[in-house]
């Protein structure tokens, strides 16, 4: 185990993922139920209560993170929402729209953290820190501690919901990104897509390969927040 496990950043990291999942997955079960499916809707999932979500996907939303952090002091996990594929054959674009919410929905709340880190800062109640981390890529003036865990929080929002956003849209199924490309890609793109999925064990072995490539973004992701919370100040 970590031997600088933090039992205030576990919860801070939990609260945080188990948001940003559950808005991830409502808005897919949302953008499903705007389009003509109500199989996630019917399964509770139109919601922002983590309770459904959690029921659906105990392991990837509750095992999973708190094993990870356990060991590296972050978090990783996943949870799905349902859909009838017979009404994604049917509405391709409608699916890849039901495909993209996901993502979206990561990517408007870590502009939210970003907008209120920034303000925070312009009210001279936070600083840059010496090193910034996942973490904290802010930290408060004072040494209050509900001030620290506050913006560890908004940090924490900020970075994990932007390397959410952009790993579930690295085109590989299971990901996202793979019912977007198919969707909005054209004909060529959608034949390609098919052959892809229907190789064995396509979904482990594009979650293996996406986590790779994500290797390489994740360090640029993390600097581009930086740079979008305090302009350049780390170029």
């Amino acid at each position: 185990m970590d031997s600088s496990f933090d039992p205030v950043g576990l919860v801070l990291w939990f609260v945080a993922f188990l948001f940003s999942t559950t808005c991830h997955e409502a808005a897919h079960a949302w953008s499903a139920l705007r389009g003509g499916d109500e199989t996630a809707f019917r399964a509770g999932q139109v919601t922002l209560n983590p309770l459904p979500h959690i029921r659906r996907e105990p392991f990837g939303m509750v095992v999973v993170p708190l094993l990870v952090y356990a060991l590296s002091g972050y978090m990783i996990g996943w949870a799905s929402a349902p859909y009838d594929p017979h009404w994604a054959a049917r509405h391709p674009r409608r699916a890849g729209l039901m495909a993209a919410a996901g993502p979206l929905a990561n990517f408007v709340l870590a502009g939210l953290a970003i907008v209120a880190i920034r303000l925070v800062v312009a009210a001279g109640w936070g600083l840059p820190p010496e090193q910034a981390t996942f973490d904290l890529i802010v930290r408060p003036t004072s040494g209050d501690p509900l001030a620290l865990a506050g913006m560890q929080f908004l940090s924490i929002l900020a970075c994990l919901n932007v390397l959410l956003g952009v790993f579930n849209l690295i085109p590989l199924p299971p990901l996202d990104g793979a019912s977007v490309l198919e969707s909005f890609g054209g004909t060529t793109a959608a034949r390609a897509m098919e052959t892809v999925r229907s190789a064995p064990m396509a979904g482990l072995i594009g979650l293996l390969v996406a986590w790779q490539v994500f290797g390489f973004v994740a360090g640029p992701l993390f600097r581009l927040v930086l740079d979008l919370v305090h302009p350049g100040l780390y170029g």
